[in-house]
């Protein structure tokens, strides 16, 4: 079996995509799998240190602001969808799947116009343009929230399947994680960050926040300030002649991510639709700080669905303060009953099974 994986510019686009991927290659062993992607996103890194091999394309996205770029934008797609043409010749693929962002267009269009076998993932509960555009294409469309459905025209080709995951979010045991970053049994254990390259305004309001939990003992705080932003972070702690107490750990970024998510009961993060996944894996509760700078804003849309279910709070970051924060953790802290209920909604929200329903639906297509 000969399958093309595309998807790229993020984390969010890549790691569902990966999971498939390994899911494909654990149950077929001679499968040949390779992605499609551009020199200059995240996959050209992420996706060979995660064994698979990276053919690259010309494309990028359209400039909604200044529109004479997309001059230049249109030159580029045509000539992606060329290079993505010569790839598929002489990769001659029985399956195209593709998990969002631009390199995904020209791709999938491409496959679908030679009648090979196409699938799209959609991640988020808003669609990105590129999957709306894709779906009148492709041979399925699986999307990872409900209330994605009603934003694509073929329902027939919909299938609920959630969000693919990494293993270790998948395998968690959350008494051996608590152990293993020293939380005591009854602390209230908090994580927060603001995706891998951390979030100003997040960092600048987590200040505030572990300078009133600072010292209480039964009060763990996992601060994640992403690498650009932590030497400001450290200074402005200095300058504010704040000493941290054993409670505080401020980190500028972890590679285990699932062990402190698992051991800790409460999350403060962005709202893109992997991490709402990997929170609603672990059943935990959450409070989510969209990010305004998103195409259609789609971080609401997934933070919304959450909310909606009694699994998480909003926060917009136009309001958030510090102020907002803290009666949130203290309310939750004291009140082990709410936090059971948010964790039994999360839960609600998971698929575990994403990645083996994605591969049900594909295996019908293959020859």
């Amino acid at each position: 079996m000969k399958v093309i994986m595309t998807g790229g510019g993020t984390g969010g686009h890549i790691y569902p995509a990966v999971a498939i991927a390994h899911k494909i290659k654990k149950t077929y062993k001679d499968a040949d799998i390779i992605f499609i992607g551009t020199k200059r996103g995240l996959e050209s890194e992420i996706i060979p240190s995660c064994g698979f091999k990276v053919r690259t394309i010309t494309v990028s996205g359209f400039d909604r602001k200044k529109l004479l770029k997309n001059i230049n934008t249109i030159r580029k797609a045509v000539k992606g969808l060329k290079e993505a043409n010569a790839i598929i010749k002489d990769f001659q693929p029985d399956i195209v799947i593709g998990t969002g962002g631009y390199v995904c267009g020209p791709v999938v269009l491409a496959a679908a116009l030679k009648g090979i076998n196409t699938f799209i993932h959609e991640q988020n509960a808003f669609p990105g343009t590129t999957n709306r555009i894709l779906s009148r294409f492709v041979d399925k469309i699986f999307i990872s929230f409900e209330e994605s459905k009603k934003y694509f025209k073929n329902k027939n080709k919909i299938i609920l399947s959630g969000n693919p995951l990494r293993e270790d979010f998948l395998k968690q045991n959350f008494t051996g994680a608590k152990e293993k970053l020293g939380i005591r049994k009854g602390d209230f254990a908090i994580i927060c960050f603001g995706g891998s390259r951390g979030a100003e305004k997040i960092n600048e309001e987590m200040i505030n926040v572990i300078e009133v939990l600072n010292h209480i003992d039964d009060i763990k705080v996992f601060f994640i300030t992403g690498k650009v932003h932590y030497d400001m972070i450290q200074n402005e702690i200095q300058k504010r002649n704040i000493v941290l107490g054993d409670n505080i750990k401020v980190l500028d970024y972890i590679h285990n991510m699932s062990d402190y998510m698992s051991a800790c009961d409460l999350v403060i993060s962005r709202a893109g639709a992997i991490t709402i996944s990997e929170i609603s894996a672990l059943g935990k509760p959450s409070v989510l700080i969209p990010s305004p700078h998103v195409t259609g804003n789609h971080q609401y849309h997934n933070a919304k669905v959450a909310a909606d279910r009694g699994a998480a709070y909003i926060i917009e970051e136009k309001n958030l303060s510090g102020d907002k924060i803290i009666p949130i953790i203290f309310k939750l802290k004291n009140n082990k009953l709410l936090v059971n209920e948010m964790s039994e909604q999360s839960k609600k929200l998971s698929h575990m099974n994403a990645a083996n329903i994605i591969l049900q639906h594909v295996e019908q297509y293959l020859p």
